[in-house]
C-alpha cells in the first residue's frame, strides 16, 4: 500500500491573523469586556493566517446553522474538488481512475455527502465506491490514510483517493464567550487536501504504509469533540489535551514499533497532527524527540492554522515535497482526536 500524491487546495479568501483578531474584538466589543484575555489567547496559539471559506465581512450575515450549512456544502465542493484534481495531476491518473472515494469532514453534514457530490464534478465512473465518514475530527486525517490502505491491500490493482474537507470557520459560535470558543477562534482554519494511494498492483513514488493502529482511550469523550444543538457546532475543547498526550502516547508508539521489530530510534520522520502549540510540545515531551523533528508541523500551524483532519495530510504533502526522507528510512505519521482516541500510522519512504 503506497501513497502517491497529495494535493491541497484552500479557499481564497486569506487573513493575517492581526486583522481576524480585529474583526474578532469589534464583533464582541459590546459582550467581551477583557479584550486583551482575547488577544493573548489569539497571540498563544502562534498562528500566523488563516484562509476562510466566506469573505470575513460575510460572517455577520449568517443567521442560522443551515445557512452556514449551506456555505460548508457549497464551498467544500469547490475546495474539494481542486484537491482531487491536484493530487490526480501529480500522481499521473485521471477521476476515471478513481476506483474508491473516502470522504472525511467534521465541520458540515449533507445528504447526499460531498463526495457523492463530487461524482459529476470530477467525471467519476458511476461504478466508484464511496465512503463518507463523519466524527473523527483531528484524527480522521491519519485515520483515513489508516483505513484506504486497508482498502487498497485487499484490491491490489485499484486507485483509492482519500479526501479531507474541513472549513472550521463555518462551526464559530459568535454568542459563545467560554475560553475554548475563544480558543477556537484564533486557532482553526479552512482548507482540503487530497491522497492518492494504490496497492501493490500500481507503481506509486511516494512512502508505503507498513502498518497501522487505533487507540481509544476509555471514558474520555469530553476531552474533544462538539456539542450539537439547534445553533450548530459548539466545540469541546478540554485543557486536559497535552496531559492525555504525556500519559499515553509515548506508550502507544512504542508498543505499536515493538510488534513490528522496531524502537523509536529508528524512526527518521514524524508527521504529526498541529494540534496547537502545548499539544505539539507534549508530544515532543512524550517522545522525546529531536527540536527540529516536528518542524514542519510547527510551520503549517503557523501558515494556515489547525484544520483538523486536514492538517496532518497537509503536513505529510509538505514532508513528501521539501523534506523526503531518504529511501528505505522509516517514519510515523499520528494524530489524536475525538474519542479521546489516537491513530498510527507506520511509514517506510
Amino acid at each position: 500500500m503506497k501513497i502517491a500524491s497529495v494535493g491541497e487546495a484552500f479557499p481564497a479568501h486569506y487573513y493575517p491573523q492581526e486583522q481576524l483578531l480585529e474583526a474578532f474584538k469589534r464583533v464582541w466589543s459590546q459582550q467581551l469586556f477583557n479584550q486583551e484575555r482575547l488577544e493573548s489567547l489569539h497571540k498563544n496559539v502562534l498562528v500566523g493566517g488563516r484562509h476562510l471559506a466566506l469573505p470575513i465581512d460575510e460572517y455577520s450575515k449568517l443567521e442560522n446553522w443551515g445557512q452556514a450549512n449551506d456555505a460548508w456544502i457549497r464551498v467544500s465542493q469547490e475546495v474539494g474538488e481542486q484537491a482531487v484534481r491536484k493530487a490526480l495531476d501529480r500522481a499521473g491518473f485521471e477521476p476515471a481512475d478513481i476506483d474508491c472515494l473516502v470522504f472525511v469532514s467534521v465541520t458540515g453534514v449533507a445528504t447526499p455527502s460531498i463526495d457523492a457530490r463530487l461524482i459529476n464534478r470530477l467525471g467519476l465512473s458511476p461504478r466508484v465506491k464511496r465512503l463518507p465518514i463523519f466524527g473523527l475530527g483531528c484524527v480522521a486525517g491519519a485515520a483515513g490514510i489508516s483505513r484506504v490502505a486497508d482498502y487498497v491491500k485487499a484490491y491490489p490493482k485499484e486507485v483509492a483517493v482519500l479526501l479531507s474537507v474541513e472549513l472550521c470557520s463555518l462551526t464559530l459560535q459568535l454568542q459563545n464567550l467560554s475560553i475554548p470558543n475563544l480558543i477556537s477562534s484564533g486557532l482553526f482554519g479552512d482548507g482540503a487536501a487530497a491522497v492518492v494511494m494504490v496497492g501493490k498492483g500500481r507503481r506509486a513514488l511516494g512512502p508505503r504504509v507498513v502498518a497501522t493502529r487505533s487507540v481509544f482511550y476509555p471514558d474520555s469523550e469530553r476531552v474533544m469533540g462538539w456539542d450539537i444543538s439547534e445553533r450548530g457546532f459548539q466545540v469541546v475543547l478540554s485543557a486536559e489535551v497535552p496531559e492525555v498526550v504525556r500519559r499515553h502516547l509515548r506508550r502507544d508508539v512504542d508498543e505499536f514499533l515493538q510488534d513490528h521489530g522496531i524502537d523509536r530510534g529508528q524512526i527518521v520522520s514524524w508527521v504529526a497532527h498541529p494540534g496547537g502549540p502545548k499539544v505539539l510540545t507534549a508530544l515532543e515531551e512524550a517522545l522525546e524527540l529531536e527540536p527540529d523533528a516536528l518542524q514542519l508541523t510547527r510551520e503549517s500551524l503557523e501558515r494556515v492554522g489547525n484544520l483538523s483532519s486536514t492538517s496532518v495530510l497537509l503536513v505529510l504533502e509538505e514532508t513528501m515535497r521539501s523534506r523526503r526522507p531518504e529511501p528505505g528510512s522509516l517514519g510515523m505519521m499520528l494524530a489524536m482526536g475525538p474519542g479521546f482516541c489516537s491513530e498510527l500510522v507506520l511509514l517506510e519512504w
